[in-house]
This record gives structure tokens, sequence and C-alpha cells, in this order.
């Protein structure tokens, strides 16, 4: 990409790599420290300042790394490859595998919004055994979009190092993190409100008679798994009177959430007596079904299965599934409503916007067995 002059400063003066590098290596590799001081002195900061911009380092005030980088502009000096202009036209979206098909129906909708505001999205995939996050992200940021959108990444770990986030804001590239939540990140949160989808799918199994009603989803480290078991938890408690232990240790199930841990959860579940399973994902879902069938177990009639997402199609499986609606539209339009105002430098708060879920009754949920319901 082109770069273009600053304003105030003259065109015709060659730009000089700090401490007269190669124009294509970064600047931190070889520092000068009577280069640093020249920025130092335009720019109204300390030499250590100047050098925390360089690197790319946070706790730096964004008009202190503006004051910097106008300082290299008018000294004539190379700005680093990451503190460059940044694309007006592309905006990256890294999500997890597309296998799940919800992650598909998300990217066509933020894709969708960015195209009719005249950005073009740039897709990149998280694959096992393939790029990370960390690897995707710096390959966004060197191709200069403007900003980024993450969907279920580390943000929503926590086991994950947040300072990875904190690195990217100081290198001013504005983002808006989907799915997940973390106080230790400033910046804005899209995020369905799990709780409430939970509290949806157990008072419609426990209006149906089912007392034994379990939770089949991921690892307990992510986010969004937390916020179910925490709506789950209450719910049962609020409409079956079960303690708080009984329920975790007898009705909540860890597993992938893929097909086949879906499977794997409801089979144990199913051994433990549960006549209704609520489910993390539709693909999770689908794995339930079939655990039940694997059992010699009709669905709806022994066994009810609700599921998370609504993905599309999942309405024509046999049976057609009772899901909770994830608010996917609604969730993605404000994704992009939120960084495009990031990147207009009007930000919206670095908060969470909690968007709430539906339930979808199909024919995956019936009565509970006769004998097995409540009185």
């Amino acid at each position: 990409m082109t770069q273009q002059p600053a304003r105030g400063r003259p065109t015709s003066r060659p730009r000089r790599p700090i401490g007269g590098q190669a124009a294509h290596r970064p600047v931190q590799s070889t520092p000068v420290t009577t280069r640093l001081a020249d920025i130092a002195a335009q720019a109204g900061v300390s030499e250590a300042t100047v050098s925390r911009v360089l690197n790319g380092k946070p706790g730096v005030a964004a008009t202190t790394r503006q004051s910097v980088l106008a300082a290299l502009d008018v000294l004539g000096y190379e700005r680093p490859v990451r503190l460059r202009q940044r694309s007006e036209g592309l905006v990256g979206l890294i999500t997890p595998e597309l296998e799940n098909p919800i992650f598909p129906a998300l990217a066509q909708v933020i894709g969708q919004a960015l195209t009719r505001q005249g950005y073009t999205p740039v897709l990149a995939t998280q694959t096992p055994g393939g790029s990370t996050e960390d690897e995707l992200t710096e390959m966004l940021v060197d191709r200069g979009v403007a900003g980024i959108i993450y969907v279920s990444g580390l943000h929503a770990d926590t086991n994950a190092d947040m300072q990875r986030y904190e690195r990217l804001r100081a290198q001013g590239v504005p983002f808006v993190l989907v799915d997940g939540f973390s106080p230790k990140v400033q910046a804005p949160f899209i995020s369905p409100d799990d709780r409430a989808a939970m509290n949806l799918a157990v008072t419609h199994l426990a209006s149906l008679g089912h007392t034994r009603i379990g939770l089949a989803l991921g690892p307990k480290r992510f986010v969004p798994v937390q916020r179910k078991i925490e709506g789950f938890v209450r719910a049962v408690q609020d409409l079956l009177g079960l303690p708080a232990d009984q329920i975790e240790t007898e009705l909540i199930q860890h597993s992938l959430y893929t097909l086949e841990g879906g499977q794997a959860a409801a089979l144990a579940l199913i051994e433990r007596d549960c006549t209704a399973v609520v489910c993390a994902s539709d693909m999770m879902a689908l794995g339930a079904i079939r655990a039940a069938r694997q059992r010699g177990l009709d669905v709806p009639k022994d066994v009810s299965v609700v599921g998370f997402d609504d993905s599309p199609l999942i309405a024509f499986t046999d049976p057609p599934l009772t899901t909770v609606r994830k608010p996917v539209p609604a969730m993605g339009q404000a994704a992009v409503r939120t960084l495009l105002e990031e990147i207009g430098g009007t930000p919206a708060p670095h908060s969470e916007f909690v968007f709430m879920p539906e339930l979808v009754v199909r024919g995956s949920t019936a009565s509970a067995p006769q004998g097995r319901r409540r009185d």
C-alpha cells in the first residue's frame, strides 16, 4: 500500500528508517538513542514513551501515541509496518472452525453488514492444527485492516492471556469481541444472554412434566459455558427445588461442542435417568438424539432434547429440533455498528451488549414419560 504524506510534512523529504536500518526491517530491531531523543523532543514526551509506542506496548494514551507518530512523519522517519495508516476498506473477521453452521451464519450477517457500509470482510478461520488466533491476527494487521471482529475467540477462554488484546489496542487496531467476556479487556463485547437461554429451556421442559433435566455442554473454562451453568442451576432450583450440589454432580455433563461430544454427554445423562437433555449447541443436540436412539429410546416420546443456536436447516432434522434461538442477525449487525464507531473515532462504551434469545418449540420435546412426570 502506498504511504500517503502526512499534513504539514514536506513531501520531497525522503523518510529514513530509524538508525539507518534497511526500510523493510522493524524499527525496534536496532534502536538508536540519538534518534529516540530527536523524536521525543519533537513530540514533547520522554524517550521511554517513544520506545513504548514504537514497540507497540500498552499504557500510552491515544493522543500521546498520535503525537509520537506525527513526530516520526515530521522528522522523515519511516513508521514501523504495524503503525502505518490502516486500510479504510478491509475488516478482519476471525471465527472458529466452520463445521458448526452457526458460525457461517454469523459470518454471513457480519459480511453483509460490512459490505453495505462499503467495507470488504476478510474471513480468517481457525482450524485444528492450522493457524492460531494470534497468527491470524498478525496476518490481518500486516494487511492493514481497519479493524477486527473476533467470534468465540480466546476472549471467551478464562485460561487465556488477555494481554494479547491490550497489545493489539496499543497498535491502534480497533476490535470487537463476540460471544465471551473478560473484565480484563477494554473493548466492546457482543453476547447472547446465556443464563436466560437456560431458563427458557428448563421452564419449557418443566412445564411438560420433566423432573430429571440434564445439561450437556462444553469445557467449563469458557465464559458462555459458565453462564449457562449458572442459568441452568438457578432455573432447576427455582422450578424443581433441587439443591445446587445435586444439580452440578448429577445433571451437568461436560464434553466437546461436536455431534460426537453431544452423543457422549447425553449417554451419560440418560444413564442417570434424565428424561430431557438441554444442549449448548444444535450440533450437540443432534448427538443427543443419536444417543437416545442408540439406547433404543424414542425422541421425544422417551427423551426430550433442546438445542441452542437455531442453526440453518435445523428445523428440517428428524425430529425437527426444539431449540433456543441465538439472536444472530441482531448480534452480527451490532458487532459491525460498534466496530465502525470505533474506527470512526466515536467508540461505543467498552462494556458488554447482551441480546435476548428466544425459545423455538418444534418436534423434539414432549411430555415426560408416564410414571416419571411431576405431579
